[in-house]
């Protein structure tokens, strides 16, 4: 693989990292609360992103086609998750509304969670949804052969996984600043409300899909 290759699907990547998903939402709600909760959320990510390429590296698209069944049985398991996660948020919410807001540094584990719990909810989140491997696939078939080297089917996961973990802390790093943590804390209450109403729908999409594939 050329490096302008290897260039191109990092940008690409880039884009579609940055579209508006419950990763984004997630490491952007715990980001404006702590920055350390943000960076163990981003490392679950990170984790689950790897699973997901290389899977997709791999062959996983040709099993998921084969037998669709495999993909709706995540997306139904995945999508409950995702509605567990936003009933939690709209919980944290309401309550941040009834107490007039919250004073994140004495109240912070009972708000977010400790970074372990972090972690797992960051892993489990990117993990919800099998279609990233249809994704992946569509973005990295073209520069892809057909029959990859060991060594560069690892320099593909390898790079985008940097790609994908460097970004993420990026944007938490910039919006746990404290300049930018200011500005948002007030926002705190509403930045949970739109992040749960975010992932009941997103939840309920891919509950709706994966119930209506298998039954």
């Amino acid at each position: 693989m050329e490096l302008s290759q290897l260039g191109t699907l990092v940008l690409i990547s880039l884009v579609g990292m940055v579209t508006p998903g419950p990763d984004i939402f997630f490491v952007t709600r715990l980001a404006t609360k702590s920055r350390r909760h943000a960076y163990a959320a981003v490392c679950g990510i990170t984790i689950g992103v790897t699973i997901w390429l290389t899977l997709t590296v791999f062959g996983a698209t040709a099993l998921l086609t084969a037998y669709p069944a495999i993909l709706s049985t995540i997306q139904l398991v995945g999508g409950l998750w995702i509605l567990w996660m936003g009933s939690r948020l709209l919980l944290s919410a309401r309550a941040q509304f009834r107490d007039g807001g919250v004073t994140v540094a004495a109240n912070l584990d009972s708000l977010v969670g400790t970074p372990a719990s972090c972690l797992r909810q960051g892993f489990f989140t990117n993990l919800s949804n099998p279609k990233i491997v249809l994704y992946l696939a569509a973005i990295i078939a073209p520069f892809l052969p057909s029959e990859p080297s060991i060594g560069t089917a690892l320099l593909v996961i390898v790079t985008l996984v940097l790609c994908t973990f460097g970004g993420f802390m990026l944007l938490a790093t910039v919006i746990s600043t404290n300049a930018m943590r200011v500005k948002l804390l007030k926002a705190g209450p509403w930045i949970d409300l739109g992040a749960g109403l975010f992932f009941i729908f997103a939840g309920c999409g891919l509950v709706f899909t994966g119930a209506t594939s298998l039954f």
